[in-house]
């Protein structure tokens, strides 16, 4: 019966794939003058790297929270199931600016400016770092199950693992798609193989156990009161996510779709394929009965010769250590790329500079150095790996939704209404994740220390290059003068003159000389276009809104004191719940009357139909 069931599955799998390697532009296709990837192709590029938590994560989060890791694995899918929607929103605001993929460094630097971009390199650099480090470790201790080797020869095989990708990578040879879905079917057979066998010869202990399991965690955390239950959900979501690592792949590889909605169509791909079998397999090996601590670098892969025989786990050891590599080797893509995309806003060519064959060779080297240090200092550990691994991903994370709440804060939902979410889910999102990295920071020492080194190293590094290179400059650079405007407006006749404000995506109304239209613009967001002559445009950059305003109206009261000078500010239309800017906003132009009596000030709304 249980041979025919596999065999089943087996035919389901491989009737699937046929059908789908039949479709034409199935992962990739050529509109608007280049190739784009199909959410297809991201979903399972992503998928890849998620996958491989699977070898790894159940033992890892068993060692700090017991068997309550099942509940716990469970809940941390839905959450991240709920921070995806959060990661669709960034993509399409992203898409909005014209710029094309870069994540949490893109998001960062458009939001909040160089500082915490900086930081968010650094965060992304320590993921790419760890995942590259405790994935060739995986594949090792994976690999080698069933083969005894001493703890020398296991080190020569995982730096022959780094540099060996390293030296692909500076060839120029990189996986494609189509390489990455047939890799992905042969992972699927296998591992769905797999979780029909755990399926069937789970036993009603299992079962129970892992109801046990949750009725143990209601109740624990029910008995610790609201701010003990809260600290006990922080520690069992700090415990478990790195079980869905590489969440965040599809964002940062958004600049190979066309559009934001495929960045949507992956999330869900990935909410119906390992937001479902991560979980499961996990409660199904955590609850088998094998123990983790024993088994911590190679529970899958031994649970898998529990159920099907020794050939069966080194069958599943060998798709681990297949799976594990190709996330060792996107690392190495995916960090080269992000270090271009800093080196190009920066002009900082040296490092980037492409050998022969079109390779960041030189990134590539130092990628491989670096990991090979963090190997050899880690000597090798899964469960230090893993703890430094945790932080650098909760505080990318974090730094997107605080990103997300910053941006919205200021910008509402009234620019983009394609595709948003719930300010106060977003918060909530945030708070919990900030909680995430307070508790792993302190609980994690190895965890703080290397990502505070890597945020000091590119904070330091990079404000000494963004202080003569930072693409602002160019922009700052072309921004009018408040004494243009005022040279402008001394020379007309009329003694009465009106000032607009008006955001950098209004239009202008008229060009009447005696009216003067004034948009403050971020220099991280470019300079916008000039849309009649007595349209002006300044950099705002280092303090806020109301005190560039109030800068201005100072430039005019002392130039201009014979001019009678109405200032228009417009209607907010923003509800309080969608933005509460509004609210801040508001209250502060209720000070400019007081500030300069001599003005008229006017908060007013004026309908479309009569604008010209």
């Amino acid at each position: 019966m249980k041979l025919l069931i596999l065999g089943l599955v087996a035919s389901v799998v491989v009737g699937v794939f046929v059908w789908l390697f039949r479709k034409k532009d199935l992962l990739s296709y050529f509109g608007s003058g280049r190739w784009w990837l199909t959410w297809l192709s991201i979903a399972v590029i992503t998928l890849m790297d998620e996958l491989t938590s699977i070898f790894y994560a159940p033992s890892e989060a068993f060692r700090f929270i017991g068997l309550y890791a099942i509940p716990f694995i469970v809940i941390t899918s839905l959450l991240m199931r709920f921070l995806s929607t959060r990661m669709v929103e960034i993509a399409e605001i992203l898409e909005h600016h014209n710029i094309r993929g870069g994540g949490v460094y893109s998001f960062s630097y458009l939001t909040l400016g160089p500082t915490f971009s900086f930081i968010a390199v650094a965060s992304i650099m320590v993921d790419y770092v760890l995942t590259a480090c405790i994935s060739t470790v995986s594949a090792v201790e994976n690999g080698l199950t069933f083969v005894s080797m001493s703890p020398l020869m296991k080190f020569i095989i995982e730096f022959g693992v780094v540099w060996g990708i390293a030296g692909l990578n500076i060839l120029g040879i990189k996986e494609n798609a189509r390489f990455t879905f047939g890799i992905f079917f042969v992972v699927a057979l296998v591992l769905l193989l797999l979780l029909a066998s755990a399926l069937i010869e789970a036993p009603a202990s299992a079962w129970s156990l892992m109801g046990t399991s949750f009725r143990g965690m209601a109740s624990d955390m029910s008995a610790r009161g609201i701010f003990g239950g809260y600290g006990f959900f922080i520690i069992g979501l700090s415990s478990t996510i790195l079980a869905y690592s590489g969440i965040e792949s599809v964002v940062q590889t958004a600049g190979l779709t066309k559009s934001w909605r495929d960045t949507g169509r992956a999330y869900i791909f990935l909410a119906l394929t390992t937001g479902i079998f991560t979980p499961l397999i996990a409660a199904l090996v955590l609850s088998s009965g094998l123990d983790p601590a024993v088994h911590e670098t190679d529970l899958i892969t031994q649970f898998a010769a529990s159920l099907n025989g020794v050939p069966f786990g080194m069958v599943v050891g060998g798709i681990a250590s297949v799976a594990l590599i190709m996330a060792v080797n996107t690392a190495f893509v995916a960090s080269s790329e992000l270090i271009e995309r800093v080196a190009h806003r920066y002009n900082f060519s040296w490092i980037i500079k492409p050998n022969a064959r079109q390779s960041l060779y030189r990134v590539h080297i130092l990628n491989a150095i670096f990991y090979t240090i963090i190997i050899v200092l880690t000597e090798g550990s899964q469960k230090i790996l893993a703890e430094m691994y945790a932080l650098g991903l909760v505080a990318s994370f974090t730094i997107n939704m605080g990103s997300l709440l910053y941006y919205r804060y200021f910008t509402g939902t009234k620019e983009i209404r394609d595709y948003n979410t719930s300010r106060f889910g977003t918060l909530v999102l945030f708070v919990i994740l900030l909680s995430s990295f307070i508790y792993l920071g302190m609980s994690k020492p190895y965890g703080i220390a290397l990502w505070s080194l890597a945020a000091v190293f590119f904070l330091v590094v990079g404000f000494r290059v963004a202080k003569k290179r930072a693409p602002e400059i160019v922009h700052v650079a072309q921004t009018d003068s408040p004494m243009q405007m005022v040279f402008a407006l001394a020379e007309v006749s009329d003694d009465h003159i009106d000032i607009f404000f008006k955001r950098p995506l209004e239009g202008v109304d008229t060009p009447d000389p005696h009216v003067a239209f004034v948009t403050f613009y971020s220099p991280r967001q470019g300079i916008p276009h000039r849309v009649a002559t007595n349209h002006y445009r300044f950099a705002q950059s280092g303090q806020s809104l109301f005190d560039s305003i109030t800068e201005l109206l100072y430039v005019l009261k002392y130039e201009l004191p014979h001019k009678q000078i109405t200032v228009h500010i417009g209607w907010p239309r923003s509800s309080w719940l969608d933005r509460l800017a509004i609210g801040v906003m508001v209250f502060s132009m209720m000070k400019l009357p007081d500030m300069f009596p001599e003005f008229h000030f006017l908060i007013e709304y004026v309908p479309r139909r009569f604008t010209s």
